[in-house]
């Protein structure tokens, strides 16, 4: 969960209502800020392909479904279900079905998620031969439509789809524990907003959130999957077997980040109360941490599971200017942090936050560059 005031604390409903990527298309949005989502989501296009020839196809008198879960408001999402659906329509073609099933995309995330400027971005369904549509950039071969809710929970009727497919997701969690925020908890990450760093009950604390809300996916997912269905999965994991040290994710977040908050709380623009009761709601799970959950679920095979070096987050046109690093660093955690940075703070101390973030970037660009690196796990699952 995430504070609103110094007294008021946003309970786990609430997170749900307000946690998403920057909506909209202005200079911080994610839409205009996911370009490295979308280079290591291509980078791991022959491992979500692998996937793929694992599902079982049916007769094309049945619909097929996929559901992308965690679909924020981008262009990535589109191409990942185009990717999804036209690589299905392959293995039709070389059956003995004269023509593929009409398919199903469902794009789901939070309510607060930007539905509209998603949609916006949706291409007509073309609405003729699945020949036709195939053939043409401007339209889609696919029905679409957006389900709102979180993936810890049901999203969809039982046994309705057959690919499930969730990226840089799942390392959200579905609140920041209790614990974490209550002084007389030896977890209190006092001093801290973000579990980089931080001391072991802290990071006990956000592992078993992670595990309880991994397990609660499954149990969801395992409902909902059609017999012979097959679900990928990506999030950012780490290499260390330390829950403090959070790699990539710790030098997004607990790094000039935290400094800027720091910044803040030394100008007495805000109280360190009120820093320490802000955390993010993110944990990098290790390989280990993820298969204990997958194993003791029992519900899916791991067709693979791995650690993927996805490369850097920051996509800067110009490596030699610190100011640009620094502004594209700002960019990419306030992308996907602003929402719940401008609930604790307001959005005039936000853009103070973040003015301080790119600044303090800028003056270590060659490092952040150099050193800053995301590890993702990604797993293949199929049905017990």
């Amino acid at each position: 969960m995430a504070p609103l005031g110094d007294n008021v604390v946003v309970t786990k409903i609430k997170l749900e209502k307000m946690l998403s990527m920057k909506g909209g298309k202005g200079e911080a949005s994610y839409v205009n800020n996911s370009q490295a989502q979308a280079q290591h989501a291509r980078s791991m296009l022959h491992l979500l392909k692998e996937t793929l020839d694992l599902v079982q196809l049916n007769s094309p008198e049945i619909p097929f479904v996929v559901a992308d879960l965690g679909c924020s408001c981008g262009s990535n999402t589109i191409y990942m279900i185009d990717v999804i659906i036209k690589h299905i329509t392959k293995r039709y073609e070389a059956t003995d079905y004269e023509q593929p099933p009409e398919f199903s995309a469902f794009f789901s995330d939070l309510p607060s998620n930007d539905f509209n400027t998603l949609f916006q971005l949706l291409p007509p369904y073309g609405g003729g031969s699945m020949e036709e549509c195939l053939a043409s950039d401007s339209h889609r071969s696919y029905f679409a439509a957006g389900v709102p809710g979180s993936f810890y929970r049901r999203l969809f009727p039982a046994k309705s789809v057959d690919v499930f497919y969730s990226a840089f997701s799942l390392h959200w969690l579905s609140q920041v524990p209790d614990i974490v925020l209550d002084k007389r908890s030896t977890a209190y990450n006092k001093g801290r907003i973000f579990i980089h760093g931080a001391n072991e009950s802290t990071a006990t604390a956000y592992k078993k959130q992670f595990q309880g809300d991994l397990a609660g996916f499954l149990r969801s997912r395992s409902k909902e999957m059609k017999r012979g269905g097959s679900m990928f999965l990506v999030c950012l994991g780490r290499t260390s077997l330390d829950p403090t040290d959070q790699g990539g994710a710790g030098l997004l977040f607990g790094t000039h980040f935290q400094d800027a908050w720091d910044d803040l709380v030394q100008e007495g623009l805000i109280t360190s109360e009120k820093r320490d009761n802000f955390n993010i709601p993110v944990y990098a799970p290790s390989l280990h941490d993820f298969k204990e959950v997958v194993e003791a679920d029992g519900s899916f095979i791991i067709n693979k599971l791995d650690v993927f070096r996805g490369g850097s987050p920051l996509v800067v046109n110009q490596p030699d200017d610190a100011a640009e690093i620094g502004r594209a660093l700002a960019n990419s955690c306030r992308s996907v942090s602003g929402v719940l940075v401008d609930a604790h703070i307001g959005d005039q101390l936000s853009e103070e936050l973040f003015d301080r973030v790119a600044h303090r970037a800028s003056s270590q660009a060659k490092e952040l560059l150099e050193q800053l690196q995301f590890f993702h796990i990604v797993a293949s699952l199929s049905l017990a």
